[in-house]
């Protein structure tokens, strides 16, 4: 008897395994171009290394050189975040608190996303969108933090790609950003 279950408990096993290959496999194969990569970075719109110009009468208005279509577009010099709709439409914009590492500037997608984790400096988080991820393996995304403590400063030590929103706009990116949007990172 014990060998006919160790059997059935082998034989299980396999096929779970080859399911999950099976689905691995699905899942890469309708990736779009770019999006599976590790440096899926593009340079950014515009001039490279340059700050996109802004309207000084509307600090939050929009850069112009920051892409077209749908996308998420954040300004690591301003700590600003637009959500732009399909046809071009600021749905919202909000400022942000950047992590000890700045994502470089260029063009992403996001590539996954968590409803709550722990993060990196040991708070819990909420609805976080990553977009891409450091040489060293460093996670970088949007995330709100759900502990009395979040608005205290980053711990410097920490390395952490945590850009942080409120709740309210940590929900309205959670349900903006979905796989596949592109977020655009400029000066």
């Amino acid at each position: 008897m014990a060998g006919t279950s160790s059997g059935v408990v082998a034989g299980l096993t396999a096929a779970a395994v080859g399911a999950v290959g099976f689905l691995a496999y699905q899942a890469s194969a309708t990736v779009p171009p770019g999006l599976g990569s590790r440096s899926s970075a593009s340079p950014a719109p515009g001039a490279p290394g340059a700050k996109a110009p802004r309207d000084r009468r509307h600090p939050t208005a929009l850069p112009n050189t920051s892409g077209t279509g749908e996308r998420v577009v954040y300004s690591v010099d301003d700590d600003r975040v637009w959500l732009v709709s399909e046809r071009g439409r600021v749905e919202r914009t909000f400022k942000v608190s950047p992590g000890t590492i700045d994502p470089p500037l260029g063009a992403y997608w996001v590539t996954s996303r968590s409803k709550a984790v722990t993060g990196t400096d040991g708070l819990p988080i909420e609805h976080v969108v990553r977009f891409t991820t450091t040489k060293d393996g460093s996670a970088i995304g949007f995330s709100a933090v759900t502990a009395q403590r979040a608005a205290a400063p980053p711990d410097p030590t920490v390395k952490t790609g945590g850009i942080r929103e409120t709740r309210a706009d940590g929900n309205a990116m959670w349900n903006f950003a979905t796989i596949g949007v592109k977020v655009i990172v400029i000066r």
